[in-house]
């Protein structure tokens, strides 16, 4: 494993026509308000933990309907979303809040501008437990993709400059859309490290595509102690049929935060610098603990937390999601913004939008050193037709993981590893 719009739409908008390339050899004209990002409240940041909590729960429940394995991105997806919530109005605007936790909202538009930030500085060198300096990578990035020469709200790239710091890029779906396809995923693939080479499909984009609304996370965290590699060894799985599969399990007795409750148990293993961790939680029963999950309940969970020494065994485990996420959003209680009723005129009054695609694709690789993980998505817009002795802990079952920012409490990564012998 790595461990490592239209130009001249106003006076407030830059256009620059040799903006920093994104694949080799790539010029791209940037449309962007000039204004400058809004600075950040820490204080705001510790508002969106519960309600990306929340919403990344409703989305979890969903997507792990059929899979043993998944993973996701709530972060990701709540970012991209966000820079289309910007232009939406009324009952549009009103679902995308409702469903969202009012994530995105122009109430709570300091929520993700102050977690993005805050996420920004994660990043630097930091010391393990026996003293060795290594590196943490958190890079978190946003980039619309806008049809040339379609005239945007200034209101708009207002809001995208000051809550996002991103400015419009200008492509042409019309004419070349292919050519706008490979921009975009080479962007993707090297905001993530080419762990994500391919979030676009062909087919994705057409003719009437006007906007796409990227994020991309990408993540590489040691751990503060990490797993012995001489001390990983196989070792049975139950997966939730009852079967048992053989995996490389890993082992490490280390101070980490630790609670059980009934009918679980949970420990948290700490990345180095302090403020990322990973919260793994064992259900005795699976189906009936994940039924039952509530963003109240995890912050429950984190929060009982205590330091202690711990006896852990752990699977290595590499897996991938990748899913359509417009059908689940609608199901939800948004479908107004992928139906020809969708309001998004805070974008652009010179065509009526609406949402055609939600992509989210994210992957995790965990061994003895660390996690590294990424995770993008795209929102396409169309015009419309402590005890004596260490607690044991076993995770010989399917867990669910929280790749958590602890200040905050927001949840970068959430998943399930039901059969840790499926790799991505």
């Amino acid at each position: 494993m790595k461990t490592e719009l239209a130009a001249l739409l106003s006076l407030v908008l830059t256009i620059s026509a040799c903006a920093p390339a994104i694949t080799p050899g790539a010029d791209i004209a940037i449309a962007r308000a000039d204004v400058p990002r809004a600075s950040a409240d820490p204080a705001a940041a510790s508002g969106v933990g519960a309600a990306l909590s929340a919403f990344g729960l409703d989305l979890y429940r969903a997507l792990a309907a059929d899979e043993p394995n998944v993973v996701l991105s709530p972060t990701s997806i709540a970012l991209a979303l966000a820079m289309a919530r910007a232009g939406a109005r009324g009952q549009t605007a009103a679902e995308m809040d409702a469903v969202m936790r009012a994530v995105g909202s122009d109430e709570n538009a300091a929520w993700l501008n102050a977690l993005d930030q805050a996420l920004a500085t994660r990043s630097g060198t930091f010391e393990d437990a026996s003293g060795v300096g290594l590196p943490v990578a958190l890079r978190i990035a946003n980039a619309p993709f806008a049809q040339d020469e379609m005239p945007l709200e200034p209101v708009y790239l207002e809001a995208l400059a000051s809550r996002f710091g991103a400015g419009l890029r200008l492509v042409d779906y019309v004419a070349e859309t292919e050519a706008a396809r490979q921009l975009i995923n080479g962007w993707v693939d090297g905001q993530t490290e080419h762990r994500i080479p391919e979030l676009l499909a062909p087919g994705i984009l057409n003719r009437d595509t006007r906007l796409t609304l990227v994020n991309a996370i990408y993540l590489k965290a040691p751990w503060l102690t990490p797993f012995p590699a001489e001390a990983t060894a196989p070792a049975m799985f139950t997966r939730a049929d009852g079967t048992t599969v053989e995996v490389p399990m890993m082992s490490a007795t280390a101070g980490m935060r630790h609670a059980a409750g009934t009918g679980w148990t949970a420990v948290e293993i700490p990345y180095i610098g302090g403020s990322l961790a990973m919260t793994v939680i064992v259900p005795d029963d699976l189906a009936t603990f994940e039924r039952a999950l509530t963003a109240d309940q995890l912050a429950s969970i984190t929060a009982g937390l205590a330091e202690t020494q711990v006896s852990l065994t752990f699977p290595k485990f590499s897996i991938e999601t990748k899913a359509e996420l417009a059908d689940l959003l609608s199901a939800l209680g948004m479908p107004t913004a992928f139906t020809d009723d969708a309001d998004f005129s805070g974008i652009t009054k010179a065509e009526q939008l609406v949402i055609s695609n939600v992509i989210h694709q994210a992957n995790i690789d965990v061994d003895e050193k660390g996690t590294e993980a990424a995770a993008a998505t795209a929102v396409v817009m169309r015009v419309t037709s402590a005890p004596a002795e260490p607690v044991a802990v076993h995770v010989d079952r399917p867990f669910l993981f929280a790749l958590r920012d602890v200040p905050t409490g927001a949840i970068l990564f959430l998943g399930r590893v039901g059969d840790p012998s499926i790799t991505r």
